[in-house]
């Protein structure tokens, strides 16, 4: 049943809604290949007995002609910052290790009402902070792709980085992301797949462990640009446990999928054309101009002019809220628990601290706290929030002039495992395209455009209006079709 795990989700939903294979054979499929791709390090638990019952599910509700979900058969791998019944979540800290949440977070709970299964929960950088999936607990996460002629690990980009090795090698059709600074494009773009970050608040975050609550987005990641507006359809909704939850109703965006952009205006941002990013990387760049305008799209320039302020804006506004997030882990309802001999109050939340969260944790809280302090709070944080409004109000003089807006995901292809490890600048400087889309809300998706030199994956971003999802999910598929990607790593796990 091997063939099955190459199958996306539209294929899987409709081959076992059509009768060609059973949930169950595709459960069974998913499970042996998470079980036979550990040395990715994607998963942190996996549940073959979740896949498999609602595999059942679903096929006796076949059986018994009742009607099918939107995701009926589908396997999919839950990002471990989504809370799930009874099964470990751990945001991949050390200090939730062993929590088995009571209760479902809103986004996983509509899957499963939609008929997916969980095959597991995927790695990330610890609480999402990090680009390369090198901060977690549980180890690093590898990318199943390898530079031509090298057998050097590469980074599958963080923090989604469980998410997108897991759906690039073929042992999930598609995974569940969250999105802070570009941790759904980003990994999207170094794995060669696709994932759309919603406008804020189109997805619930009840039940996510926060990072950056005024930021965090969930949304899909997959390996077309259909099964990401499938996918998305089930997880979006409004939600009155979350006071940010957009009381909108849900389009079917999977059918009003249409790849032809006549009429439509895309704007090229000439900021983003910045010094230090990958030739090879504005060349992609350049293909997917001449792809959009063969799409029958008219193409113009525009100007974001405070976006070079975006990334020390957002490494400002992040960590704050991480600071205050994280506050709650503090050894005494859940998670960790270091308790010294003779320890006070104090001394055991100072102990479970210094034990639970690792060093990039550390590091932003620390620079969340300084920021939030009462002698830097307005030369900080206050003027970071007035830059992110300037930054909000550059995309929206923006939208009179064009539909959408096309960049690049990242400024460079994936790279080795321990590269930038040390160096937080540099690795702060993968999120310099994603970042801006998500200090203003706004709906952004990452498309494969192509291999470098080296025979990695690069990814062109698409940004849109808030609220238009299906404006750009349209220009995301014309991509799609005109790039052909079907490149594919080669097996070495």
């Amino acid at each position: 049943m091997s063939e099955l795990t190459d199958l996306g989700v539209k294929a899987i939903r409709d081959g076992v809604a059509g009768g060609e294979f059973s949930a169950r054979e595709v459960a069974e499929a998913f499970n042996a290949a998470v079980a036979g791709a550990a040395q990715l390090n994607a998963f942190i638990v996996t549940t073959p007995e979740h896949a498999l019952a609602a595999a059942h599910a679903t096929d006796a509700a076949r059986a018994g002609g009742k009607p099918l979900g939107k995701l009926a058969g589908v396997p999919i791998g839950m990002k471990d910052l989504f809370a799930t019944r009874g099964v470990q979540t751990t945001a991949a800290s050390h200090i939730l290790e062993g929590f088995k949440p009571e209760y479902e977070s809103t986004v996983s709970q509509k899957l499963w009402d939609a008929g997916a299964g969980m095959l597991g929960k995927l790695n990330l950088d610890q609480f999402a902070m990090g680009s390369s999936n090198e901060t977690s607990y549980f180890g690093n996460v590898s990318s199943p792709w390898r530079k031509a002629g090298s057998n050097a690990a590469l980074a599958p980009g963080g923090s989604s980085g469980g998410s997108s090795a897991a759906v690039a090698a073929r042992i999930a059709p598609a995974a569940t992301g969250t999105d802070t600074g570009g941790s759904i494009r980003q990994p999207a773009a170094f794995t060669g797949i696709s994932g759309i970050k919603p406008t804020y608040g189109r997805c619930s975050r009840w039940g996510i462990v926060a990072f950056a609550s005024s930021l965090d987005q969930a949304g899909p990641m997959a390996r077309s640009v259909e099964d990401c507006a499938i996918m998305l359809e089930a997880m979006a909704g409004f939600d009155p446990k979350d006071s940010t939850s957009l009381d909108m109703a849900v389009p079917e965006w999977s059918a009003s999928l249409d790849a032809n952009l006549t009429g439509k205006r895309v704007g090229i941002p000439r900021e983003y054309r910045m010094d230090g990013t990958d030739a090879e990387i504005l060349k992609s760049w350049d293909d997917g101009i001449a792809w959009l305008k063969d799409a029958g799209a008219e193409v113009i320039d525009v100007s974001l002019p405070h976006t070079q302020y975006a990334l020390p804006a957002y490494y400002i506004i992040a960590p704050a809220e991480a600071s205050s997030n994280l506050a709650r882990y503090d050894g005494v309802r859940y998670g960790l628990r270091e308790l010294p001999q003779g320890a006070n109050l104090q001394d055991m939340y100072a102990a479970t601290r210094a034990a639970g969260f690792g060093d990039e944790v550390k590091r932003r809280i620390l620079i969340g706290t300084y920021v939030l302090s009462a002698g830097f709070y307005d030369a900080y944080y206050t003027q970071a929030q007035k830059v992110r409004a300037l930054i909000a109000r550059d995309f929206a003089e923006a939208w009179a002039q064009c539909d959408v807006l096309l960049a690049p995901t990242t400024p460079t292809a994936s790279f080795a495992l321990g590269d930038k490890v040390d160096d937080p600048l540099a690795m702060y400087l993968n999120d310099v395209f994603s970042v801006p889309a998500s200090l203003a809300g706004l709906p952004a998706m990452s498309v494969p455009a192509g291999l470098n030199g080296d025979g990695l994956p690069l990814g062109l971003q698409v940004i849109g209006r808030p609220f238009d999802e299906q404006g750009v999910l349209n220009a995301g598929l014309a991509i799609e079709q005109r790039a052909g990607f079907v490149a594919r790593p080669e097996k070495w796990w």
